[in-house]
């Protein structure tokens, strides 16, 4: 029998992998607001759509997934950041209903709106949708403006609900960082997953502009991550305290981090190489895997080491911490036991990509496809 911090670093590993499996599916996202960049005619634009819609779902799946992880494992953090910076997560809710919509009625007969307004919400779900996450994501490292009293009771200090996180320029700069990710991702899918030349052709000037603002961005995101100051706690008292430049301290006190995230920084930078220089359409493969070992170890920084992985800006010892937000010793056992079904979801995620994707997608088929998206 595992004890209760055991089970709560097990359940933030499982949290940071499904997070990370998310951003690299984000690449759909991506692809959306590319669709007029890549596709110049219907025919190609109908091209993309289809070989995005093969996998919006699956983006999807992994959302759900990642949001259920932390409501089973972490309900105190569900709680605080979903019910008290609820213009957040309404607005990122928005724009994924908008895109399953878009996918649904956008080559419905009689379709009342017209094509280009449903390609209009595609861009939207891949654009603000993206950034909003973004944003979400980066106040796990800059914190929110919330109270928790001793009963586990939250409110929100701030009545622009979650809006004001808008205002910090980490997280803005960490929202712009994932949509050039999924933009420069989407252009690598493109080139493992379509057949045509006049697009593939396209493809090295649209990845080489949105990689050199993906890589300024990132540069800057984690430069904030290993020389601001951050939180931890300690383990006896629970009592929150500032250490400058928190996460620098980590990363040298854990050797193997620093590895496996040069490592992910390694292949994601082949990755774009090989796409760029010689059009290889193996390149996201690589990419795809630097991006959720990269995503994988900055978001389990968080949660490890004493680290505070949503610090309260209101009331420094309401911080949240894997210890205090986590559910009971029987439930997190009981979910670990039913955690062993997540390969079975990769596996199934696996068979079904692989399913869709033994040839390139080429205009003719699409034609050919009288249930096309």
């Amino acid at each position: 029998m595992f004890d209760l911090l055991t089970l709560q670093e097990y359940w933030w590993f499982l949290v940071s992998v499904i997070g990370a499996l998310f951003v690299f599916m984000t690449f759909v996202q991506g692809g959306q607001t590319l669709l007029y960049t890549f596709g110049k005619t219907e025919d190609e634009r109908d091209l993309l759509i289809n070989s995005l819609g093969r996998k919006w779902e699956l983006t999807f799946t992994m959302l759900v997934m990642f949001g259920g992880a932390l409501f089973a494992a972490f309900p105190l953090f569900y709680a605080v950041s979903f019910g008290g910076a609820y213009y957040v997560w309404m607005a990122i809710l928005f724009c994924f209903i908008i895109q399953a919509v878009a996918y649904e009625y956008r080559k419905k007969p009689d379709n009342f709106y017209g094509e280009r307004f449903y390609e209009i919400l595609l861009y939207i779900n891949g654009s603000l949708g993206i950034f909003l996450i973004g944003v979400a994501l980066g106040t796990l490292f800059s914190g929110g403006n919330f109270i928790v009293n001793e009963s586990h009771l939250s409110h929100w200090t701030m009545q622009s609900y979650g809006l004001e996180a808008l205002l910090n320029p980490f997280n803005v700069a960490f929202g712009l960082m994932l949509v050039f990710l999924s933009r420069l991702q989407a252009a690598l899918y493109f080139l493992n997953n379509i057949a045509e030349r006049t697009i593939i052709a396209r493809v090295k000037k649209v990845a080489t502009v949105n990689f050199l603002m993906f890589l300024a961005l990132f540069l800057f995101v984690l430069g904030v991550i290993l020389f601001s100051k951050g939180y931890i706690y300690n383990s006896l008292t629970g009592v929150v305290t500032v250490q400058n430049m928190k996460f620098l301290h980590t990363f040298l006190d854990m050797p193997l981090l620093i590895a496996l995230l040069l490592t992910g920084v390694a292949s994601l930078l082949y990755g774009v190489v090989i796409g760029i220089f010689k059009s290889n359409q193996k390149a996201i493969w690589f990419s795809g895997f630097g991006t959720i070992l990269t995503v994988t170890i900055l978001l389990l920084v968080l949660g490890i080491h004493n680290s505070v992985f949503y610090p309260s800006l209101a009331d420094m010892q309401s911080s949240l911490t894997i210890v205090n937000s986590s559910g009971s010793h029987y439930t997190l056992s009981v979910m670990a036991v039913v955690s062993l079904l997540v390969p079975i979801v990769a596996g199934y995620i696996f068979f079904v990509w692989r399913s869709m994707d033994k040839t390139q997608l080429t205009i003719d088929e699409i034609k050919s496809d009288p249930h096309h998206y």
